[in-house]
């Protein structure tokens, strides 16, 4: 048990939250959560709903005095981003998190936390498992797999909800609620590619350690994304036949890392010594950046020279980061496109993009941007996970109690903003008709990261507030 004796306060949301860190839980692993939910259900005798896509609603009545309260919607997804620590071992199919505390904060040894968004699923089975918090009826939806397109949100069958009132805990700025959000979707750029012998040196090259970050909450801090870093020191060292090129794990998140296998004529020697140079080149942006040069053999045949040109004009050509700031909200990025993954197969390298956009027109004009220059290069394109983005409503009763009981219980306004970052709300929006809806949550940081870390603190203060809130509708 991590120890908490602090903070006696959230022993239960944090009995819950380690129970759900020993279940694998990465993005499209989601069953064994699901397990776990209908079994928590089951066992105390609430009814529930599992459907296809491994989406899970327990409902509960409301507590004795609250049933003529109207009935709310608690919501969060149950997968997590599976990023590794460099250096780190961990299979995100079988072992369960390694939580520890530091200081007043809560990390995971080597891996992200998966606070994001663990953090809502254990607030919402904290309140269906207590007997004296005093509540209205509590419909709690746990959807699956967010993080690669909001695919569960997408899925589910809304019929069976009754409430108007929709909490969604996947914000991570405490005080902060986020009243609209962007839409997005995800797209991939096949290259077709063709192999043939050549001579040279056999290397491995892994570019390392750099920020990262979510490509929705910062996306506007320019942090150096390894895929277009990798293509631009391979083009320093010049005359590589590539083998493969791999980086990144989610599209959703800025790549930390990139790994090429390639021919070449030159030294490691020389090599190292570009590499020694370019490092250096982004040390003032990026920090210690890490390069691993190691000199293997593989059997694989590399890329044809036209192949090779052709992949690293790709990733050249193709943009990412903020495309165009709000005209409407200062500070907000209005369009933004990560690329998140490129992978190598023996017959084509596919290279994968996370889009965003709070217009829907802009994210269209996007997607035609990055499909005519693949096109032109030799790529196929194709788009999925297409989410609309959530539009701020003028008038919002939960809005306005939110923000009183937050003023009554901590002496100031909150701040009600709108977001880059892609929440469900939106989706729910266009499930359930005239859905009110604000998304909120503790401090956590570096999510989608290994460095992802919650403050102990801040998830005490919410857990208070959010039973005041539900006394309070």
């Amino acid at each position: 048990m991590i120890n908490i004796s602090d903070l006696p306060e959230i022993s239960d949301v944090m009995r819950f939250f380690e129970e759900i860190s020993a279940i694998p839980r990465g993005s499209g692993n989601c069953s064994g959560i699901a397990d776990y939910l209908v079994r928590f259900a089951k066992d105390r005798g609430l009814k529930y709903i599992r459907d296809k896509a491994e989406n899970v609603v327990i409902f509960k009545a409301a507590a004795e005095g609250y049933e003529s309260r109207p009935t709310v919607i608690l919501q969060g997804h149950t997968d997590m981003v599976p990023a590794v620590a460099e250096g780190a071992v961990h299979d995100f199919e079988k072992d369960a998190l390694k939580l520890y505390r530091e200081g007043e904060f809560l990390r995971a040894e080597g891996t992200t936390l998966g606070a994001d968004d663990g953090i809502a699923v254990v607030y919402a089975l904290a309140l269906l498992d207590s007997q004296d918090i005093p509540h209205p009826a509590i419909e709690a939806v746990f959807t699956a797999d967010e993080e690669i397109g909001l695919l569960g949100a997408e899925a589910l069958d809304a019929s069976a909800l009754q409430g108007k009132l929709m909490i969604n805990l996947d914000s991570g700025s405490e005080g902060v609620f986020t009243v609209g959000c962007a839409g997005g979707l995800r797209a991939d750029a096949i290259l077709p590619i063709e192999r043939e012998a050549a001579e040279g040196n056999s290397y491995q090259l892994k570019l390392f350690g750099l920020q990262g970050g979510h490509s929705g909450v910062e996306i506007h801090k320019c942090r150096e994304n390894s895929i277009k870093l990798m293509r631009e020191l391979l083009s320093d060292i010049g005359g590589t036949r590539l083998v493969s090129l791999s980086g990144g794990n989610a599209d959703n998140a800025i790549p930390r890392e990139c790994t090429a296998k390639f021919l070449c004529s030159a030294s490691a020697e020389d090599i190292r010594a570009v590499c020694e140079s370019f490092t250096e080149r982004y040390r003032l942006t990026e920090g210690d950046i890490g390069y691993e040069l190691t000199e293997a053999s593989f059997d694989d045949v590399p890329m044809s020279a036209a192949s090779c040109e052709r992949v690293l004009r790709l990733i050249e050509s193709e943009p990412t980061g903020v495309i165009a700031m709000s005209e409407d909200i200062k500070g907000l990025v209005e369009t933004s496109l990560n690329m998140g993954i490129v992978s190598t197969e023996p017959d084509e390298l596919t290279l994968t993009f996370s889009l965003r956009s709070s217009k829907g027109a802009a994210k269209t004009k996007l997607l035609e941007r990055i499909t005519k220059i693949a096109e032109e290069i030799g790529c196929r394109v194709t788009s999925h996970g297409d989410y609309p983005g959530w539009e701020y409503k003028k008038d919002s009763y939960l809005r306005e109690k939110m923000c009183e009981v937050w003023k009554a219980q901590f002496g100031r306004d909150p701040k009600v903003v709108a977001i880059h970052a892609g929440l469900e709300c939106g989706i729910f929006s266009g499930k359930i008709e005239g859905l009110d809806c604000v998304s909120t949550g503790p401090y956590h940081f570096d999510i989608h990261t290994p460095e992802e870390h919650l403050s102990l603190p801040s998830m005490a203060r919410v857990w208070e507030y959010l039973k005041r809130l539900l006394a309070n509708i």
